[in-house]
């Protein structure tokens, strides 16, 4: 395919903004940055015509305000609304790292991605879950668990460091590409709510929170768009693997096709 049009959304997670874009420099994509808020006018039919897919390394709908903790907003109606129609329109999104935190006070927006990262304890799904885990640095290794555009060119096996998440995952709605051979038990990850509404960094002390899911990367279609999402990206160390940058640039390839539209449409 041509070197596809992109929509770069960042904001709400401090990063190595010259690393960060770095990446995309040197991947085969034509890139526009835009941060949140203002990034939300874009999320309608109308306004995306320009581009063949999102993505979003953003994490909206939060504010930190230290040992208080994070305040959670409502998006507008309007906004749901637009978005659900691009959606409908089939625009590819790519979802990287904590994208998977956005928007965590409307439960849709967690099924659209595949899953959710929870800084607080919350509900989800119908039932209550805890704050998920977080973990700097891992040096674990990813396996491909299929053949797929997203996977083409990896080896079937890789290494990487990266912060890693015990979150939720909904299994039953996505298509599983990458595992992970790490652990995803609380003794091996910190809490969330420990670190934003406590201070506490890397603590889990008095936490609990059942095993997890090693999925670390699928795809999945919500309405007509395919959808993907990747789990690493946390820092330069991501940013510069080759591997990784070849998983994303394959995420952005396939979202922004036809074949991918088509998938989707026909779920």
């Amino acid at each position: 395919m041509n070197t596809p049009n992109i929509l770069l959304v960042t904001k709400g997670h401090p990063f190595d903004y010259n690393a960060f874009f770095a990446l995309f420099d040197v991947l085969d994509v034509n890139w526009t940055h835009v941060e949140q808020p203002a990034a939300r006018v874009f999320f309608s039919p109308e306004m995306a015509a320009d581009y063949d897919a999102f993505v979003m390394y953003d994490m909206p709908g939060i504010k930190f305000f230290g040992s208080d903790g994070p305040e959670f907003e409502v998006p507008s109606e309007s906004y749901k609304s637009n978005l659900m129609a691009l959606l409908e329109a089939g625009k590819g999104m790519v979802f990287l790292h904590h994208a998977i935190a956005g928007w965590p006070a409307w439960e849709e927006y967690a099924e659209i991605v595949g899953g959710r990262f929870l800084y607080l304890p919350g509900e989800l799904r119908g039932e209550a879950k805890p704050d998920s885990g977080y973990r700097f640095d891992v040096a674990h290794n990813l396996s491909a668990l299929k053949e797929h555009p997203v996977t083409q060119g990896l080896p079937a096996s890789f290494a990487m460091t990266d912060e890693l998440y015990l979150s939720e995952v909904f299994e039953d709605s996505i298509e599983p590409l990458l595992a992970s051979d790490y652990e995803f038990t609380r003794d091996n990850f910190y809490s969330g709510a420990r670190a934003v509404r406590d201070g506490k960094m890397n603590d889990n002390e008095g936490w609990q929170h059942a095993d997890g899911s090693n999925l670390v990367g699928w795809v999945k279609r919500y309405r007509n768009s395919p959808i993907a999402y990747i789990e690493g990206g946390h820092d330069h160390v991501a940013y510069t693997d080759e591997n990784y940058q070849r998983l994303v640039q394959n995420a952005i390839h396939w979202a922004a096709s036809a074949e991918a539209l088509d998938w989707a449409a026909n779920r």
